[in-house]
């Protein structure tokens, strides 16, 4: 096949691996519009379910994935000038520009053809024609999927809260979280680590608390300083890095999160994956894991539908967006946490940690925090109570879901 993808993230390069460890005969093109090593984010974070999937795909890049990770086991949270600790999961964080890098480099040692600073118009464009396939890997504003949104039934829908992503030299070796209450209003973190030398934060608030401290009008250098005030015991004296200081152009910006979902994931010869197809809210901390799956999951229907490329696309879709159902919800109800964040913070710290890892639960919404943690709590030694949640959480899911 001759395959031209669209887009050089996570989810774009380790296609094209996939594809030519498959095939080495396939004829790959990877088009990036950005300078190689040019990346909008910091760390992304991922668990060990995701290692082992990618070690079935290609060994030699999930070794080099995992040996470039830091890991952690623990949760901490700052509540107030309260410190509490949660034990959990082992998680792993990576560079995000390092996770590029590894992966195009083993791309280009498979024979892939990767041009970055070569952007694609459209459609039509000329590096398109004669493409067997196309994969629209080209991130949340794909102008692949634009070109036919009509056939994509792209939806975008915009969260309440303000977000701006940022970095620290402060490396944490937990996955750590700190709330602050101001005159404004509450502003909270979550940071973890991604290097040895560097780990990412992400701050968030109300859009009344955005305005009340100034953030909507102070410049990005003035901004991190109020920040590193703000947040000094879980920064311990480091300081933040903007875009600017980290050589990403453009000053960081503060957000709101556009969840994105696509009625249809392919259209003629050409394929959605990432962020061009599906986003979800960065709290549950999925989105490059998610790019991941995709291609693992394209790359094996065309394996197994080889001779009939509309309907292993049509496969690819209707199993991905069927697997994204549980993680879009867990995003879902976990981005209305954040944006409720006042219903819970009259919780003593340690109940409200709690409660912050419960945030994906459909029952939360509905049920005083206050009793929700009792009943959890107890949940855990009753059986009855554990039934009945798992009796509950679905229909109340499907119930917001229809809403």
């Amino acid at each position: 096949m001759k395959i031209t993808i669209v887009g050089g993230g996570p989810g774009g390069l380790y296609f094209s691996i996939l594809m030519k460890r498959q095939d080495p005969s396939h004829e790959i093109t990877l088009y990036e519009r950005n300078p190689a090593g040019s990346t909008y984010g910091w760390g992304v974070t991922y668990w060990a379910g995701l290692l082992d999937k990618l070690r079935a795909g290609d060994p030699v890049s999930a070794e080099a994935i995992a040996a470039a990770s830091v890991t952690w086991t623990d949760g901490v949270a700052i509540v107030r000038d309260e410190r509490t600790v949660h034990r959990g999961d082992a998680g792993f964080g990576i560079g995000r520009r390092k996770m590029l890098n590894l992966l195009a480099d083993r791309a280009r040692e498979l024979g892939v053809r990767v041009e970055y600073e070569h952007a694609v118009s459209g459609p039509d464009a000329a590096e398109l024609a004669g493409a067997d396939l196309v994969v629209a890997a080209d991130g949340v504003n794909s102008a692949l999927r634009e070109a036919h949104a009509d056939r994509f039934g792209a939806q975008v829908t915009s969260g309440r809260n303000r977000y701006v992503w940022l970095g620290t030299t402060k490396v944490f070796d937990s996955f750590s979280f700190a709330f602050k209450e101001t005159e404004h209003g509450w502003i909270w973190c979550y940071a973890y680590g991604f290097s040895g030398e560097q780990s990412t934060c992400v701050v968030e608030c109300a859009p009344d608390t955005w305005t009340g401290l100034g953030l909507d009008r102070t410049n990005e250098d003035d901004s991190l300083r109020l920040l590193e005030k703000l947040f000094a015991d879980l920064l311990d004296g480091e300081p933040l890095i903007g875009r600017e200081q980290h050589g990403g152009g453009a000053p960081a910006q503060w957000l709101n999160f556009r969840t994105l979902t696509t009625r249809t994931w392919h259209h003629g010869n050409t394929a959605l994956l990432g962020d061009a197809a599906h986003t979800t809210h960065y709290s549950i901390g999925a989105g490059t894991t998610l790019a991941l799956e995709d291609a693992l999951a394209l790359a094996e229907a065309l394996r197994a539908g080889s001779d009939d490329l509309p309907a292993a696309l049509d496969a690819y879709g209707r199993r991905r967006r069927a697997e994204l159902v549980s993680a879009q919800s867990a995003a879902r109800y976990s981005a209305q946490w954040y944006e409720n964040l006042p219903r819970y913070m009259r919780l003593e710290p340690a109940r409200m940690f709690a409660l912050l890892g419960q945030r994906h639960s459909p029952l939360l919404p509905h049920i005083p925090p206050q009793l929700y943690y009792r009943l959890d709590h107890a949940a855990g030694r009753l059986e009855s109570l554990r039934r009945l949640k798992r009796w509950l959480g679905p229909r109340l899911a499907r119930a917001a879901h229809k809403g």
